[in-house]
């Protein structure tokens, strides 16, 4: 899946979206590699602020938010204007390395 196909939209209008009940599609080994990036993108948010881009489904489709990710647990990402975006609904992560 080409990352240029989402929507980009701003951390600001994460609350207007709808997110399904249904996570998303991963296979076991996509869902570990997804894993390890959260991590590593919240250590990235609260040591250095730095910015990462995720990609998830929402229930219209594909989108992207650039933004600073301040925590996680096992249902959702905390970003750092405080909007929420639910894990199960989540495709990929990407960091500058």
């Amino acid at each position: 899946m080409k990352p240029t196909a989402a929507q980009t939209i701003a951390k600001e209008d994460l609350g207007r979206l709808r997110f399904p009940p249904e996570p998303v599609t991963l296979s076991e080994p996509h869902r570990d590699e997804l894993a390890r990036k959260l991590a590593r993108a919240v250590r990235l948010g609260n040591g250095e602020h730095g910015k990462c881009r995720i990609l998830f489904r929402d229930a219209e489709g594909l989108k992207a938010v650039e933004t600073t990710i301040w925590s996680a647990d096992e249902r959702a990402i905390v970003l750092k204007s405080g909007a929420t975006i639910p894990l199960a609904r989540v495709i990929d992560i990407e960091m500058p390395l």
